[in-house]
């Protein structure tokens, strides 16, 4: 069977994952993305495949193809390529597939995996995503329907999929990135911490409650007044405030009309939303473990190009 090396490049990092007979054997990970520059991405894309194909014994002539998803094919990455329109499932990612060979990374021919975009007149109808259909296709069961997939992360994505596999509308809400901006760069830093990330159930269901009731503007502000009034813990603030952050988004979720729910995503938030989804939500809940999400990506790049 191929083997296939797949690149999921962020804005941050980049991950190359190396997949033989339908697994992913090893990863290789990058502290460079999209946002460093061309120059500099591709030098470590250079040295990151050579590093983990001698890991592996192979060499590029035993590669079919480098199969590139994300930021990678944004403005700032390797290939600057438009969006594919919803409806979009694997046949369409595969016919809208980009092939090229980058001389300065590899000589084995890349494969890019062009985003998927929602268009209507105004914001409201509107979205996009680098990346996220990739993992999409690698999560999703054979004759799923009816499913809204939500992947967590810097930028949550909220996917709905129709009969035919096919993305048909999505939405995308920034809670990492809140979450992280609000904890280390307000006055909260003293109260809640990355370092204590343990989730203290009660006090995320408790931030979930006070975000609903009263906003999440005056309800983060209560994970001070935790910490400073009555002495919580940093695991106890950490939780309450992520259950205010998240209160929206769960909320969204509860608003569908989709009957099954499929969570994957980062894992933190993917453990959280579980949670607080199971207290709330009465539809049929999935909560994919971290072996699956850990290799979503690099089999949904493969599933692609492999489509008939």
């Amino acid at each position: 069977m191929a083997i296939y090396l797949t690149v999921d490049g962020g804005t941050t990092n980049t991950r190359i994952s190396l997949v033989r007979e339908g697994s992913v054997c090893d990863v290789q990970r990058l502290s460079v993305g999209a946002r460093d520059g061309r120059a500099a991405l591709k030098e470590a894309l250079r040295e990151g495949i050579l590093t983990i194909l001698a890991r592996n014994n192979c060499t590029e002539r035993d590669v079919l193809r480098i199969l590139a998803s994300g930021m990678i094919t944004s403005e700032y990455g390797l290939c600057d390529l438009p969006h594919v329109h919803v409806p979009a499932g694997r046949a369409e990612l595969k016919k809208s597939l980009f092939e090229t060979v980058i001389d300065e990374v590899s000589t084995v021919p890349f494969c890019f995996i062009r985003g998927v975009r929602s268009a209507s007149d105004g914001p409201d109808g509107t979205d996009m995503m680098r990346g996220e259909e990739t993992e999409l296709m690698g999560l999703m069961e054979a004759g799923e329907t009816d499913t809204l997939y939500i992947l967590p992360g810097s930028h949550s994505k909220h996917i709905e999929v129709d009969d035919q596999g096919r993305i048909v509308a999505f939405r995308t809400m920034m809670t990492g990135e809140l979450f992280a901006a609000v904890m280390e760069h307000t006055i909260l830093r003293d109260a809640a911490d990355f370092a204590h990330n343990t989730l203290v159930e009660e006090r995320l269901l408790e931030g979930y409650a006070y975000c609903e009731k009263r906003g999440i503007n005056e309800a983060v502000f209560k994970t001070r007044v935790l910490r400073n009034a009555f002495g919580a813990a940093k695991e106890e603030c950490y939780s309450f405030l992520l259950g205010a952050v998240l209160c929206d988004e769960v909320r969204a979720v509860l608003r569908t009309p989709r009957e099954r729910i499929v969570l994957g995503g980062q894992k933190q938030l993917r453990e959280a939303m579980g949670i607080l989804l199971g207290a709330k939500c009465k539809k049929r809940l999935t909560v994919l473990d971290d072996a699956t999400v850990a290799g979503s990506t690099a089999l949904g790049a493969v599933r692609i190009y492999e489509e008939n």
